[in-house]
């Protein structure tokens, strides 16, 4: 999947373009395939390295918002 990844805290030139494996959903899960994302003021503090990102997530990879549709769901 396509990702833009955070190199090293700092400001939008620190962002790359990347390629990760497709991750599977665990459990309790549903895997999206994004259609839209957007930036929002806690992305951009997390690209700054004044904001954590949420645990569970990857931490190098902002984006608390997206819209998409469900394509997998973890065994409940």
């Amino acid at each position: 999947m396509k990702v833009v990844r955070i190199t090293q805290p700092g400001g939008p030139e620190v962002l790359a373009f990347d390629e990760r494996p497709e991750p599977v959903p665990g459990p309790n899960d549903v895997q999206v395939r994004v259609r839209a994302s957007a930036l929002n003021r806690a992305d951009l503090l997390q690209v700054r390295g004044a904001y954590p990102p949420p645990q569970d997530v990857p931490q190098d990879v902002p984006g608390l918002e997206y819209a998409g549709e469900v394509v997998a769901v973890g065994p409940r």
